[in-house]
Order: structure tokens, then C-alpha cells, then sequence
């Protein structure tokens, strides 16, 4: 990894300095109380390494969708009584970001404290990368830590700007997982590597089945997207969702995948999702035409139970069905517990965000992965081999 992190600075360089941290707090709210707080703890082995070297933490987040400026709704102030919950440091909530205020906030802090600034969205500038706003947001730090991979694919004014115009700009520990575990399995995995996608639709991952093709040894295929494969093959697909216009896209990779990319055997459908109780599993040459899928069905969900189990690298991105409404969780739940007997066994495990981290956590599986990332898009454009603006902005290792 060719980025600079905090393991890279001296103690000198952090002693009673202002670090400037941007995190991902940008978790479930629910009557003004967090309700998961996994992105938070996930930022927590940074923070601490921070105060432990003695510097004054600056944090810096946005939180939710703002529309039109501030909005109490959005305020980070019952973040940061959720954060002191979790630290025995100081944490000082302050109203106001790019402030005389929080300017003010953040000398006055002594070394060993927190100080959380309010919601970068509700900054005029913050989403359109405006040069003038990063400029003021440096002066809030003595240097720069970008820990929020969740936002690196975005050149906001807080997570790009900023970084050129405060140095150091070096990624936290959390950041430095994500690159290293995602980095690795693209760059040099350990074989065979199996990638599972799933998902409604092909043509959010088309550029991620692209990119991952040359490098997997096999490459499943579930969720609804699986549907717009089968009617490239000529497949009858009932009322399964379709991406019409994707149908010679699907064709085409069918073409180049030379036996890589695996679809479903068989199907679990029904005539809606509210018709849950007459799910029956089909051969996927078998789809009624006034049903649809909405799930892989057993054959598969075993069949990839076993290709999972006999990998060594894995990545995971995007549920097998409606794993919400069961019982369209079942190809979902066989993928996980797969990868959780791999990671058992030695595999190197890795679940890319989004919905497919949403269900393992909801299936108390997280720990039993080697790491589950905090980005769902952000974890997606780097499979796709885009380059993070968050990531590019910063320092690069000397030699």
C-alpha cells in the first residue's frame, strides 16, 4: 500500500497537534438516538491512536441527506453523545464547522480530547468540492486523517479538498484495512478466488463483473440480476425483473466469461413478494411465466455453499434474493454461512458493503468475516478499478 498513514507520522508530528479527522458517522437515527453504531466503533482504533500519541481530535462528518442547509434533524450532536459514550475522552459537540466558533473550539482543546464539528452537508460548498471551503476547513487542523472510505469515492470539500491544501494528509487505520483487504484480493489473491454478486440489477455492477473477470477463478451470480443472464440465454423468465436494454450486455459477457461467470441452477419464485407462502423452487429453465424469482433456489444456494467452501480468497457484494422477506433469505443465509466456515478454515473473507454487510450483520456474521467494509458504493467503484478521489488526495509513501 502506497498511501501514508498514521503509523507513518512521528509522535513529534502529532504531540498537542490538531488532528484533522474525517470519518463516515453517517449511521441509522431513530427519535434523536443512534440505533447502530458500527461506523462509529469502526473509527474508534483511530481515534484512540491518536489521543494515545497525544494529539487533539478534530472530527470531522456529514450525516444523512440535508436539502437546502442546516437541518436539526441531521445535527451530529447526538453522534457525539453517543461517541462519549464509547470513549473515556472529552468530547466537545460544536454547532458550527467552517466557524470563528469551531475555529476557537478546536485551539482551545487540550491534547487527549475530542471535538466534534456539526454536519459537513449543512456547508454550502461541501458537495460541489469548493475550493474556498476546503481552504477553511484546514485551518481547523494541524493535519489531515482521512478514515471515512465510506465517502473516499466522493470529492467533497471534507474528504478531497481539504487534503491538498493541510499536510500531512495520511489515511487512518480503518482506511488502511479497507485498502489493504480490498487491494490485496484484486492485486494478489490467494487461489482459488471466488467472487459472489448478487442484486436486482446487472447494470450497477457491469464495470465490477468487467474488472473482476480476468482476475477470479469463478464468479456467482445471484439476485434478480441473474434474471437479465437468463434472458440473454433465451430463458423464460415470467415476471422477474429484467433489464431489457442490458440483454446483449449480459450476452456479450456470457461470451468472454470462457466458463468463469456461474449462474443459478434452479430458482425460488412466486407471483409476488407478498405471496410469500407460495414460494416453490424451479429449475431456471422452468419459470412460470406469471411468477417471478426471487431468490436462487436450493440446487444453487448448495452448489455455491460448495465453491465458496473450497476457495481461498472471497468477495462478497450484493444479497442472493430478497433476504428481508423470508423465505427469499435462504440463498443469502447459505452464502454467509459458507463464508463464515471459510474464514474458519483459513479463507481470506471480504464483504463489500451495502446490503450483502447489512445482511450479515443482521445475521450476527459480521465478526465470523475477515472484513466486512464500511463503503457500499465507494468498496463497488474500487472493484471496478476506479481510482477514490478521498485515496488520491493523499500523501504517498517516500522511495
Amino acid at each position: 500500500m502506497q498511501t501514508k498513514t498514521i503509523r507513518d507520522l512521528t509522535d513529534a508530528q502529532l504531540r498537542g497537534k490538531r488532528a484533522l479527522v474525517r470519518v463516515d458517522f453517517n449511521v441509522p437515527m431513530s427519535g434523536g438516538r443512534v440505533t447502530d453504531d458500527t461506523r462509529i466503533r469502526a473509527a474508534l482504533p483511530t481515534i484512540d491512536a491518536l489521543l494515545s500519541k497525544g494529539a487533539r481530535v478534530v472530527l470531522l462528518s456529514h450525516l444523512g441527506r440535508p436539502k437546502g442547509g442546516p437541518d436539526p434533524k441531521f445535527s451530529l450532536d447526538p453522534v457525539a453523545r453517543h461517541l462519549q459514550e464509547l470513549t473515556p475522552a472529552r468530547v466537545v459537540f460544536v454547532d458550527s464547522t467552517d466557524s470563528d466558533e469551531a475555529l476557537e473550539a478546536t485551539q482551545r482543546a487540550r491534547p487527549g480530547e475530542i471535538v466534534v464539528l456539526e454536519n459537513t452537508r449543512f456547508l454550502e460548498g461541501e458537495e460541489k468540492n469548493d475550493e474556498r471551503l476546503a481552504r477553511t476547513l484546514a485551518e481547523l487542523g494541524d493535519l489531515y486523517v482521512d478514515d471515512a472510505f465510506g465517502s473516499a469515492h466522493r470529492a467533497h470539500a471534507s474528504t478531497e479538498g481539504v487534503a491538498h491544501h493541510l499536510k500531512p494528509a495520511v489515511a487512518g487505520l480503518l482506511m488502511e484495512r479497507e485498502l489493504a483487504y480490498l487491494g490485496d484480493a484484486l492485486a494478489s489473491p490467494a487461489r482459488p478466488f471466488v467472487a459472489v454478486l448478487g442484486g436486482a440489477k446487472i447494470s450497477g455492477k457491469i464495470d465490477v463483473i468487467e474488472h473482476l473477470l480476468p482476475t477470479v477463478d469463478a464468479l456467482l451470480i445471484g439476485g434478480a440480476m441473474a434474471c437479465t443472464f437468463y434472458a440473454a440465454m433465451g430463458l423464460e423468465v415470467g415476471k422477474s425483473l429484467v433489464e431489457t436494454d442490458r440483454i446483449p450486455l449480459a450476452k456479450h459477457l456470457l461470451d468472454r466469461a470462457q466458463g468463469k461467470l456461474v449462474l443459478p441452477d434452479d430458482a425460488l419464485v412466486a407471483p409476488s413478494l407478498d405471496a410469500a407462502a407460495s414460494a416453490h423452487p424451479v429449475p431456471r429453465d422452468k419459470i412460470p411465466r406469471d411468477e417471478a424469482m426471487f431468490d436462487i433456489g436450493p440446487r444453487a444456494a448448495a452448489r455455491y455453499a460448495q465453491r465458496v467452501a473450497a476457495a481461498k480468497t472471497l468477495l462478497w457484494n450484493g444479497p442472493m434474493g430478497v433476504f428481508e422477506t423470508a423465505p427469499f433469505d435462504r440463498g443469502t443465509h447459505a452464502v454467509a454461512d459458507a463464508m463464515a466456515s471459510a474464514t474458519r478454515s483459513g479463507a481470506t473473507t471480504i464483504v463489500g458493503g451495502g446490503d450483502s454487510a447489512a445482511a450479515v450483520e443482521s445475521m450476527g456474521l459480521a465478526a465470523a468475516m475477515s472484513h466486512v467494509s464500511t463503503g457500499g458504493g465507494a468498496s463497488l467503484e474500487f472493484l471496478e478499478g476506479k481510482q477514490l478521489p478521498g485515496v488520491a488526495a493523499l500523501d504517498l509513501k517516500e522511495g
